[in-house]
């Protein structure tokens, strides 16, 4: 019996040969290049051809049937083979259309060569070959003056077509199919055409106008004004001339139309009743679709509709290849040793499957009949010790599946770029409102999220594991999928160095507060107005939700590109807004409650309306995510931590302590854990992606966000008791009690920021009860006890 079992494990281990032989069948950079050339140099040689073609056809006519015959001569600039493949596409296949081909090879050989998003690619052939054949068979109408037009398959297409519809027929088919091509491929719609017309009417009329020095009035969809402005985000101070668009917002709303009815009395004792209604609804809805009929839907983009998003040449490709390097030794060598481990504690082992990743490989495990999951589980530090790895992490079972994983990480991990995410068909395809391209699991999948759904961000992580530059990830998906009037960004970076080159994209994604110089806010006095100011901006727009009779910013915004919410009522377009904080416990320990209750008043009110939260942080304490912050908080990552308690605040569960570190993560929505490697994006290339948004055409300024004054603001010397901070009286005591002037101590004390501290300071030295700011030493107090400090206050009072 061991012998056969022995015989049956070498062929059962090659399941994963099969998984790893997969990505071989992708293009290597250097057989795109040569492949690339072959088609950019034939697609040229078939243009050449068959231009040749229709001028010499006809000397090269009789020809054609001795092409294989060496010395016979043809005038096609590429002799034979010119003839013989130009009579095939153009004489007996698509006549002149065939140049279509010619053109299609070349740019598909352009697109392999500069190794470019092949996914364009595909709508160039289809829609290509169906305008070919297209003009073909037009082109067949014409065969009996120039048989060369559509060549053999559009004349006898066309004469096919003609035999079952008739001329008159064929001709309504292929105006009808004409059009089809005009409103998918070019986009152009009766709508489309109709504002063009009368743009170009307006435009003639404003040139009369401004010919005879009498200004007409004409009311547009799109006014242009040119101003001079400097952009400080380019890399010379250039001045560069500026074209602002502004879109007319015509009222949709009128005056309700009242009408009434009366209904008569139907005999004497009854009263007559006069019912009015109105037709305001009905009134709105013509308005707002006659409206759109005349000058198209609202569109956001059109201050800066030519904008133009990052490239992804920006990013820089860290894979030499496309797909995953396998070690075939090491992965038998580590299922060897798993299995011999496993057998040593008398588990057998059924089955095993290796999927091989990024940074990890997962080896899936069916044990035998009647062996206790539980028993893996607790071998989790032998199994570590047998293959001398760090990071070992057992999964027992696998959600979903009958098997116990063990992830294993490889000797020699490949870096996943962040090119190669935001490259992959899942995040170019995604139909999502805020998608984000984390990085790639374990099975080598791209994963890409969407943050409005999440609805909010938690992210945790020891010192250097990665959670900065999980945040670049995070900001470069959305930078290029998003347009700057879609999403707006509040960056708080207690560091002052992370985030600081999104500085030179202010004017473009940033938001701030009205009077904030620097849109990057790293004083964290300042947090606290900028969350409150959030909360106000959450308020209004809830207002404007109410109004509009919508649920949610999708539902509101799409009511207001369609012009049925009237903006002299307020209304406006409202972008995304993503609050990201790179860390969170600097900013408990320096203001408390002051940053935790606008923080968990967002997170639970703040998804409907669009305002997002990505929080990060390098101490998951209780006392920093506290249970309100993580109620709110359903979707989390954890880079590895030191210890398991740290695991389970972030998680609620165990293996972020077994994480291998740089960009090693596990995320979680609410249901399982997937671990994924984060993609790498460095700062050189956010700087380059910050640099290429930054030195195109801007808004005047960044977003402005609500103004929000404290309620317990006032100058540095309040004299008067009635503005006095509610708190005046126990810090008073406070201070007193310790014969310390510290505005630390206040903090410490009455668990309030440095701004509100700072403030009672002064008016508790306006009221002398310490005395002035003495530099680094604290200040003095002046009065000697708490029986004194109450008589002081009283004759305050009187």
């Amino acid at each position: 019996m061991a012998r056969k079992k022995t015989k049956k494990r070498p062929s059962k281990s090659k399941a994963p040969k099969k998984q790893v032989k997969l990505p071989s069948l992708k293009l290597s950079r250097k057989q795109k290049v040569v492949l690339g050339s072959f088609l950019m140099l034939f697609g040229f040689a078939l243009l050449i051809a068959f231009s040749s073609f229709l001028i010499n056809w006809q000397i090269d006519q009789s020809e054609l049937s001795q092409l294989s015959d060496r010395n016979v001569q043809t005038r096609n600039w590429l002799s034979s083979f010119g003839a013989g493949i130009s009579n095939f596409f153009i004489y007996k296949g698509f006549g002149v259309a065939s140049f279509s081909l010619a053109i299609l090879t070349f740019l598909t050989g352009f697109y392999l060569f500069l190794n470019l998003n092949s996914q364009r690619l595909k709508a160039y052939w289809f829609w290509g070959v169906l305008l070919m054949v297209w003009l073909s068979v037009f082109f067949g109408f014409f065969a009996e003056k120039n048989a060369m037009l559509g060549g053999t398959v559009g004349f006898e297409t066309n004469d096919y077509l003609q035999d079952y519809l008739g001329l008159i027929g064929t001709i309504l088919l292929m105006l009808f199919l004409a059009i089809v091509y005009l409103v998918f491929r070019l986009k152009i719609t009766p709508e489309r055409i109709s504002v063009y017309f009368k743009k170009a009417s307006s435009d003639i009329q404003e040139e009369f106008a401004s010919d005879e020095e009498a200004p007409i009035n004409t009311m547009t969809n799109e006014k242009a004004s040119v101003k001079q402005d400097i952009v400080p985000d380019s890399p010379e101070n250039t001045i560069t001339e500026e074209v602002v668009i502004e879109q007319q917002l015509e009222p949709i709303v009128d005056e309700p139309k009242i009408t009434s009815t009366t209904i008569e009395a139907s005999n004497e004792d009854d009263i007559s009743m006069e019912v009015e209604t109105t037709e305001e609804e009905e009134v709105s809805e013509t308005k707002a679709n006659k409206l759109v009929e005349d000058f198209g839907e609202f569109d956001p983009k059109l201050e800066l509709s030519n904008y133009k998003f990052p490239t992804i040449e920006l990013l820089k490709d860290y894979s030499n290849s496309g797909g995953i390097t396998i070690n075939q030794e090491e992965l038998e060598e580590n299922k060897n040793k798993i299995v011999e481990t496993l057998k040593n504690y008398k588990i057998g082992i059924d089955h095993i499957k290796a999927t091989v990743g990024p940074t990890v490989t997962l080896y899936e495990i069916i044990p035998e009949a009647g062996i206790r999951i539980s028993k893996i589980k607790n071998l989790e530090d032998d199994i570590a010790l047998s293959l001398a790895a760090l990071g070992i992490r057992i999964i027992a079972p696998i959600p979903g599946k009958g098997t116990v994983g063990i992830e294993v990480p490889n000797k020699n991990p490949r870096i996943v770029s962040m090119r190669s995410t935001i490259a992959s068909p899942k995040f170019q395809n995604a139909e999502m409102e805020l998608p984000i391209a984390f990085g790639k699991t374990i099975s080598n999948e791209t994963l890409v999220v969407d943050l409005a759904k999440m609805p909010h961000l938690l992210m945790a992580g020891a010192t250097g594991q990665g959670k900065s530059v999980g945040l670049n990830a995070i900001l470069t998906s959305l930078l290029y999928k998003k347009h700057p009037a879609e999403v707006k960004f509040v960056l708080v970076d207690p560091k002052k160095v992370e985030l600081t080159l999104f500085n030179k994209i202010e004017r473009h994604y940033l938001a701030k507060l009205p009077d904030s110089e620097d849109a990057i806010i790293t004083d964290n006095s300042k947090v606290i107005n900028t969350l409150n100011s959030l909360c106000i901006e959450m308020d209004e727009r809830y207002e404007l939700l109410k109004d509009a009779y919508v649920r949610n910013i999708k539902e509101y915004n799409a009511k207001f590109k369609a012009r049925k919410l009237n903006p002299e009522n307020g209304h406006k377009f409202l972008p995304y807004i993503v609050l990201v904080v790179d860390e969170f416990a600097d900013l408990i320990m320096t203001a408390g409650k002051e940053v935790e209750t606008p923080i968990a008043r967002l997170a639970q009110l703040a998804r409907a309306i669009g305002i997002h939260l990505i929080i990060a942080t390098q101490r998951p304490s209780v006392n920093v995510i506290t249970g309100m912050i993580k109620a709110n908080f359903p979707a989390r990552i954890a880079f590895r931590v030191m210890s398991k308690i740290d695991s389970r605040t972030i998680l609620d569960n165990g293996g972020a302590d077994q994480l291998i570190g740089r960009g090693d993560m596990l995320y979680t929505q609410g249901n399982e854990l997937i671990r994924i490697q984060c993609a790498f994006v460095d700062t050189p290339e956010v700087d380059k992606i910050c640099e290429y948004i930054g030195s195109q055409k801007a808004y005047p300024d960044a977003h402005k966000l609500p103004e929000y004054i404290s309620e317990d603001s006032g100058t540095s010397l309040d004299i008067d008791i009635s503005e006095r901070d509610s708190l005046f009286n126990q810090a008073a005591e406070v201070l007193v009690t310790a014969q310390q002037g510290s505005a630390s101590l206040l903090q410490r004390k009455l668990k309030i920021g440095y701004n509100r501290a700072g403030r009672i300071i002064d008016q508790l030295e306006a009221a002398d009860i310490v005395g002035p700011f003495e530099g680094s030493k604290a200040r003095q107090v002046l009065i000697s006890d708490l029986q004194s400090l109450e008589r002081h206050l009283n004759d305050e009072e009187s």
